[in-house]
């Protein structure tokens, strides 16, 4: 049975969370604290964090804190910790780090004594930092509880200090034109809160830079942009897909099928196998279809092409679908081997929807795995 968080906290809860935010908002640096910071290159830095807490769907008490350590330039993960965790607190909006921060303090402490040489030098955040309401984002939360630098990285602008997503901020998105490219974020009282940064080159939305702690606005949004191969800082992104992975790994194990990680709606879950239809061919194939929709979900923030390892510039749809044609062809051919001239069974399942196409049908695929032709 799902388990929910009561809803908003007493008026004094609240009270208390704004007094903390502004004692420990006193403690916040807004400037370069390392040398490596200050070299155009980054010269000395060779460890990079990035921190994610996943929810469960229909469950506001399970979640799954990460914690990932990446070499820098490299990018490879050096360091992983997931561990499922009881949420107390509810959502309130500008208070999330009394939900999520306690469990990521408590995963950088637990590195910071287990393998204390593998500590990052600096923690991306899937959050605000001194873009808040009150100039004290999760990430600046995080950042002066653990005394690292911290960069708080958000998908969407949050709209305080008389910031809009208005059709003048939109023409500034519209002349960002490479990766790299930026524009700051001033607020109606003319402070900088944080950049709009175009991370990539064939990103359409950018993100939203701000500090966090112990590192200049500035060094802040050069990282945050050599450390993305996609729109998300791979800091984040690897956290994100490890904690969600985590998620179905031990609900797996746990043998609670009601609880399924947070996933577009788009995804279908296989249905049951109509009458006159081999079963385990059919359920194989709902597996094929599912574990690949779920790895292009794993990419879910406008790169989702990158299992089929499709360079960008070729990233048309027709390229896009003929791949996906191939690839899929491939292994439901491996699967159904002598049902593969199976007649479409219908709804096992009804539908699978990708981004770059309307709807791709079973009956679509089945009909292409037999007739041998790409799909539609």
């Amino acid at each position: 049975m799902a388990r929910k968080v009561v809803g908003r906290p007493p008026e004094e809860t609240l009270s208390l969370w704004k007094r903390e935010q502004a004692l420990l908002k006193t403690l916040v640096v807004d400037r370069d604290t390392e040398a490596w910071q200050r070299d155009p290159a980054f010269s000395g830095l060779q460890r990079v964090g990035g921190v994610d807490v996943s929810f469960v769907k229909g469950d506001s008490v399970s979640a799954c804190a990460s914690l990932v350590v990446l070499s820098y330039p490299e990018l490879e993960v050096m360091y992983e910790d997931c561990r499922m965790v009881s949420l107390t607190a509810p959502y309130v909006s500008g208070f999330l780090a009394f939900r999520e921060v306690p469990f990521l303090v408590d995963a950088v402490q637990q590195l910071r004594e287990k393998e204390p040489r593998l500590m990052p030098q600096v923690l991306f955040v899937d959050g605000n930092g001194v873009l808040h309401h009150r100039g004290f984002g999760v990430a600046c939360h995080l950042g002066v509880l653990t005394d690292l630098p911290c960069i708080g990285v958000a998908k969407k602008l949050l709209q305080v200090d008389g910031l809009e997503n208005n059709a003048l901020h939109k023409e500034k998105i519209r002349l960002l034109k490479a990766g790299g490219d930026s524009f700051p974020l001033m607020g109606g009282s003319g402070t900088v809160l944080g950049m709009a940064l175009k991370s990539h080159d064939h990103s359409t939305k950018p993100l939203y830079v701000s500090v966090g702690h112990k590192m200049s606005l500035e060094a802040a949004v050069r990282l945050t942009h050599g450390c993305c191969k996609f729109r998300i800082p791979e800091p984040v992104r690897q956290a994100d897909i490890r904690s969600r992975d985590y998620i179905r790994r031990t609900l797996g194990v746990q043998g609670a099928p009601a609880l399924q990680p947070e996933r577009s709606k788009k995804a279908q879950r296989p249905k049951a196998c109509p009458q006159g239809v081999s079963e385990e061919p059919a359920a194989r194939l709902g597996s094929v279809i599912s574990q690949w929709w779920n790895a292009v979900q794993e990419d879910r923030d406008g790169d989702w092409t990158q299992p089929l390892r499709i360079p960008h510039h070729q990233r048309t749809q027709a390229t896009v679908m003929t791949r996906v044609s191939k690839m899929l062809l491939t292994r439901l051919s491996a699967v159904l081997g002598e049902a593969s001239s199976l007649t479409a069974p219908g709804p096992v399942p009804a539908s699978v929807r990708f981004p770059l196409c309307r709807f791709l049908t079973l009956d679509s695929v089945l009909g292409s795995v037999s007739e041998k032709k790409p799909l539609p």
